[in-house]
């Protein structure tokens, strides 16, 4: 069990802000935190991994890693950290990343197997692509096995089929060794997947919490898809309107009114919706 209750003054983007959380995991849970850019979801990771300090408790399995007498230094907590960085030593080869963190040559082997990455064990992290780093990142903190691992959104940085392909290896990791993992996400897809828990936080509090379908499905109105886009171009063909939106990295053309012309602008972003009851799935 962990048990998570902490407040820290932030300086968020409007402003002074105080992170102020308090929320229980149980032991093989996988959160995952979202919430606007600023809102404090990496400096949560940092104070429970213990690079930075704030006042309240952090209590794992009965032991206080955090409270108003102690702070259990970051070698002493038993997690791994996996930034978006990858943060490799480029020198060494893939398997000697992972032995660096503890000589267990069967364990490492296990990983690599379990990410398809055992035949280029002996390759320099340097010739890898950004994929295959991040699965020696993941792999390399999975070595010390770890009570808790945290990921700071360590797949942003990829194409969506490698994202994809990452988040069912990082789950198989997970369900394989029953680490509790804490993890910040952005992308809704990604947290449906994984989270067996999720937490929503703006300016430094939870305002939601619960299952990923509970937090993240609109249920409110007619309107049941909505996705948020970008107005690139608004033309005028004969007596219509047609706006050249971008939405998820696709480029789409819808037409509007000449009210919403006279008020959308290039560059801006809107959200588009639509009913469910006449969806076209193709």
């Amino acid at each position: 069990m962990i048990h998570i209750d902490i407040n820290k003054s932030l300086h968020g983007n409007l402003g002074e802000m105080s992170l102020d959380v308090n929320f229980t995991l149980k032991q093989g849970d996988f959160l995952c935190i979202s919430g606007k850019s600023g809102a404090g979801k990496t400096t949560l990771l940092r104070i429970i991994a213990g690079l930075e300090t704030a006042q309240g408790t952090i209590e794992v399995d009965n032991k206080f890693w955090l409270n108003n007498k102690h702070f259990l230094k970051i070698q002493k907590r038993e997690i791994s950290f996996v930034f978006q960085d990858y943060a490799l030593f480029d020198n060494m080869s893939v398997e000697e990343n992972l032995l660096y963190v503890k000589k267990d040559l069967s364990l490492a082997k296990k990983l690599l197997e379990l990410t398809q990455m055992y035949a280029l064990r002996k390759r320099h992290t340097s010739t890898l692509s950004g994929g295959q780093k991040q699965r020696v990142a993941i792999c390399r903190a999975l070595m010390k096995k770890p009570k808790l691992l945290l990921l700071d959104e360590p797949l942003s940085a990829l194409d969506n089929v490698m994202r994809q392909n990452l988040q069912n290896e990082i789950l198989l990791l997970h369900k394989e060794f029953g680490t509790t993992t804490i993890m910040v996400s952005h992308d809704v897809s990604e947290i449906y997947k994984l989270a067996s828990k999720v937490i929503i936080l703006e300016n430094g509090k939870i305002i939601k919490e619960g299952k990923a379908l509970e937090v993240l499905l609109k249920q409110q109105g007619s309107q049941k898809f909505s996705f948020e886009a970008e107005v690139l171009d608004i033309k005028q063909v004969d007596v219509i309107y047609i706006a050249t939106l971008c939405i998820a990295q696709q480029l789409v053309e819808i037409v509007i009114s000449k009210k919403q012309k006279d008020v959308l602008s290039i560059g801006q972003k809107i959200r588009v919706g639509t009913k469910a009851f006449s969806p076209i799935l193709s």
